[in-house]
């Protein structure tokens, strides 16, 4: 078992391994836990993946986090480890000190992680805790150090996210709800897409507004 034949698998259900690591205590990984698989969106298929399944249609709540769930699970138990989730609590399960430990994920100039490959636009569905250790790829090389306009600082339109100041949740969500932040609301967040790392996945706009949508109505 290798983590390129496991990525091969996780891509034929329209995931990928976006970080992986041998864990530390203080990583707080699952009891047992020697390497450690952080699974998100394989874009652009993923949405495909995902609107194909009977969760997107069945009318049920929490239609993604089921879909993740039953999909997760079963590479889980194929390759016999245990699925996590950010869903899972409280307490919730730490993704995001995870996905720092992994070598491929940052605070980006807004606060928001960026990843090498995904940029801004990164996200996890999942988690695999394996009870073995398998060998890894070397640690990325942050994007931003090689970015040299950073067009995320002054991307969003009512400055809700910007170097200087914590995330205002508030902020966006009102600007999200007007007539102004339809592009927001319908494409994905502009500081996200503006991210030179994260045009190059093609995210479909019904993915985008999908996400939009849940955000405002929170």
């Amino acid at each position: 078992m290798t983590l390129a034949t496991l990525e091969a698998e996780a891509q034929t259900v329209g995931l990928t391994i976006r970080g992986a690591f041998h864990p530390t205590p203080g990583d707080m990984p699952p009891a047992g836990c020697a390497t450690l698989l952080l699974l998100g969106p394989n874009e652009p298929v993923f949405w495909q993946h995902y609107a194909a399944a009977p969760e997107s249609r069945d009318a049920g709540p929490d239609p993604l986090d089921r879909w993740s769930k039953r999909v997760i699970g079963a590479l889980a138990l194929g390759w016999g480890g245990l699925a996590q989730f950010p869903s899972d609590g409280p307490p919730y399960p730490p993704f995001q000190k995870w996905a720092e430990s992994s070598g491929r994920c940052w605070p980006s100039p807004t606060g928001l992680l960026v990843h090498d490959d995904a940029g801004l636009l990164i996200s996890f569905r999942g988690a695999v805790a394996l009870p073995h250790r398998i060998v890894l790829t070397a640690a990325a090389v942050p994007p931003c150090t090689t970015c040299a306009e950073h067009p995320c600082e002054t991307a969003c339109p009512v400055a809700a996210l910007r170097p200087d100041a914590p995330y205002d949740v508030p902020a966006c969500q009102a600007f999200l709800r007007t007539p102004q932040g339809a592009d927001c609301r319908h494409n994905g967040c502009l500081v996200r897409r503006a991210c030179p790392a994260s045009a190059r996945l093609n995210r479909a706009p019904e993915q985008a507004a999908f996400h939009m949508a849940a955000f405002v109505k929170d």
